[in-house]
């Protein structure tokens, strides 16, 4: 009896282990030195570490497996400047420039191949957020993916992607590792103080001023979307200031291109 009850224990304890890997990816003969990045073979199925069901406005969902050639169709859209700089679903800092996308149930790092049916362009993205929460819609796009796809004016596009691979786990958790030490600078060296820049009724404005003036003496440039009753506001603001010293000596500075900006205090 102690003997069958040693054995079954043990069994429970290697079902367990088995169970709580956290590999995402399985190591494969298939890349080739060209395309390491992601994995092009169709009979390999992947499945991220992190596909809990989660609720988003009381709505569940459920990330499924796929694999390389599944394929889907329906509308995109794009976000852009009030996510940049925030941190995604799976820990990483939201670049609009690079060739990203949410998706509410495809894996984390998922590579697709996305084309715009109105026009026949297309490009590749990597899943790294969750989104777009609105039923209508199966893909939230990067500004720059966006771009890609010549969808940036009209804000949405029928679209239909097309599972072509998984991003390398070894080179994303390397990204995370550099972003995670990036933002912990940032936060002991910035202050919670900013200069407002411009204020724009139009995301287009926000965008130019934000480019002409990101990286000025050093400091960076976001956009604050701000929601006012049924007013949208777009305020561009200048940030990455030590303390709130630094920030009143560089106002008192004579800035012909900053004259009426002044200092406001971040969330």
């Amino acid at each position: 009896m102690q003997k069958n009850l040693f054995s079954i224990t043990t069994m429970l304890l290697l079902f367990n282990l088995v169970g709580c890997s956290t590999k995402g990816i399985k190591k494969d003969k298939y890349r080739t030195s060209s395309e390491n990045s992601y994995n092009h073979k169709s009979d390999i199925k992947y499945s991220h570490p992190t596909m809990k069901p989660y609720e988003i406005m009381g709505i569940k969902y459920f990330p499924i497996t796929v694999r390389v050639g599944d394929k889907f169709s329906g509308n995109a859209s794009w976000y852009g400047p009030d996510f940049h700089g925030k941190l995604t679903s799976n820990g990483e800092v939201y670049d609009m420039m690079k060739m990203t996308a949410a998706h509410k149930t495809l894996p984390m790092n998922t590579m697709l191949k996305v084309t715009n049916k109105d026009n026949g362009l297309s490009t590749v993205v990597r899943v790294n957020d969750r989104g777009p929460f609105v039923a209508t819609r199966i893909i939230d796009l990067s500004k720059a993916a966006a771009k890609k796809l010549d969808m940036i004016k009209n804000g949405t596009a029928s679209i239909s992607i097309e599972v072509i691979g998984f991003a390398s786990t070894k080179k994303i958790k390397k990204r995370l590792k550099k972003e995670k030490k990036k933002i912990s600078k940032k936060k002991k060296m910035n202050s919670n103080f900013y200069l407002q820049i411009g204020s724009f009724a139009k995301i287009d404005g926000a965008i130019k001023t934000q480019e002409k003036y990101d990286g000025v003496d050093g400091y960076k440039t976001i956009i604050k979307d701000i929601q006012r009753e049924n007013k949208r506001i777009f305020k561009v603001l200048l940030g990455g200031f030590k303390n709130h010293q630094e920030i009143v000596a560089y106002k008192k500075r004579d800035k012909g291109y900053f004259h009426s900006a002044f200092i406001v205090k971040g969330d």
